[in-house]
């Protein structure tokens, strides 16, 4: 197949950037052609054409949605010009709640409002790190009119005047790009009150050596602990084969991750889950179940 236009899930580029591209990021050769103004482009090129090929090798544009896109990912797609963009939809909003086509998209945000049929507000904003971080909520002719049978779930679905809430945390910038920064119900609060998101702990996570997927969750004392899935083929075949230097690893990897963040948002420690975490029919991990 050789499709023109491709709708995906982050995880598809995070998977092949983590096990192609970052270890060719590594190599000499390649980072001194980085640093080298003149070979650079040619470089970026080769990485573009390598995805596109990977891809069919027709691509126009993919469209990720689902979930956010990694801004380790993000920002490499950024320096090869690769032709994607992130959306941002609900199927109470058929799905579609904003988008951008790639060539006006703003990195980092999941595009703009759909100005022909709905429209967005922030709703009890707070002002974090300088924007007005709210709830995102949506009125328009693609909202839904509720849930079939249950006038309880419908009621707690809207405002009084109307507005869909979605139950999203973030803020519209002032070009109209919308910015996510995750789910008020997973949303942990530091010792001082400060807002955690742990899906972009999680994001941080998931792109760290032999770590799968992760959990960020709050134990006594405001105490951060991240639950982990890890690859244990691959740390085998590297000579992982003993616990304590699995543990050593793990250990690495929570210095290197808390170095990116804040000091009320980082972990204490990572609790290895053997197997996979329970998921939704739409691939969300079931946080509720991760205590």
């Amino acid at each position: 197949m050789q499709p023109r236009l491709i709708l995906s899930v982050p995880l598809v580029l995070e998977k092949i950037y983590k096990s192609v591209v970052a270890p060719k990021l590594k190599e000499t050769s390649v980072r001194l052609a980085l640093k080298t103004p003149i070979l650079r482009n040619s470089v970026y090129k080769k990485f573009r054409e390598g995805l596109i090929q990977a891809l069919g090798g027709n691509l126009g544009e993919i469209i990720i949605g689902g979930a956010a896109l990694n801004a380790e990912v993000a920002q490499f797609l950024d320096r090869i010009k690769f032709p994607y963009t992130v959306g941002y939809g609900m199927t109470e909003c058929a799905p579609l709640v904003s988008y951008a086509q790639y060539k006006n998209y703003v990195s980092g945000s999941c595009g703009k409002e759909l100005k022909m049929i709905e429209k967005l507000r922030v709703a009890d904003a707070q002002e974090i790190e300088g924007q007005m971080v709210g709830e995102i909520q949506v009125k328009g002719e693609n909202v839904c009119l509720g849930y079939y049978k249950n006038p309880q779930a419908t009621a707690e679905l809207f405002t009084e005047d109307g507005w869909m809430k979605t139950g999203d945390l973030g803020y519209i910038a002032k070009d109209g790009s919308v910015f996510l920064r995750g789910r008020s119900k997973a949303m942990l609060l530091g010792p001082n009150g400060q807002n955690i998101y742990p899906e972009e702990i999680e994001a941080k996570i998931a792109m760290l050596p032999f770590m799968n997927e992760a959990v960020v969750v709050q134990r006594e004392g405001k105490r951060n602990v991240a639950i982990v899935t890890i690859d244990r083929k691959a740390l085998e075949k590297a000579g992982y084969k003993n616990d304590k230097k699995v543990e050593e690893l793990l250990e690495s990897n929570r210095k290197q991750l808390n170095e990116s963040l804040a000091s009320f948002a980082q972990i204490s420690n990572f609790e290895v889950l053997e197997g996979d975490f329970e998921k939704t029919p739409k691939q969300s991990i079931k946080r509720y179940l991760y205590k």
